[in-house]
């Protein structure tokens, strides 16, 4: 039974990377036993094949362009990743905040908002996506905004 409860973790480590925390939910919601689980996922950690650096390095990765470093943050520590894994990987990602927002707003957006349900539209979405109101709102208040 715990070898098929490894194949089952590794089989799912094979499609993507997941955070220790996230795999043993996964687990346990298909009906495996707590001390199984965590004693399988102690052994994989172990082997290499599970790492929530290597997954916080590879969501941060994926994330950034599209979401702030704050959103990425909050959504690595909602997946169980500790604050010293985030840092590190925040900290060699290339991320540019300002950037990242003002290309994402082009690439959605491009045009400056028409009135003021559309600019809440374009604030919503934004803050959504982890990036300061007062970052939006100066982004959306420059004159370069209309799309030009």
């Amino acid at each position: 039974m715990a070898a098929s409860l490894r194949a089952q973790a590794i089989r799912w480590l094979a499609r993507r990377e997941y955070s220790r925390v996230e795999l043993e939910q996964r687990l346990l919601a298909k009906g495996w036993d707590k001390s199984d689980v965590r004693a399988a996922l102690d052994e994989l950690t172990a082997l290499g094949y599970l790492s929530d650096a290597r997954y916080a390095h590879a969501l941060t990765a994926q994330k950034a362009g599209r979401y702030s470093r704050r959103g990425i943050a909050a959504e690595l520590k909602a997946k169980g990743v500790g604050s010293g894994e985030i840092e590190d990987a925040l900290a060699q990602a290339s991320l540019d905040d300002e950037a990242a927002m003002t290309a994402l707003w082009q690439r959605r957006f491009g045009r400056a908002p028409a009135n003021e349900r559309e600019k809440a539209r374009q604030v919503r979405f934004l803050q959504s996506r982890g990036f300061a109101l007062s970052a939006i709102l100066k982004l959306l208040r420059r004159p370069d905004a209309s799309g030009s």
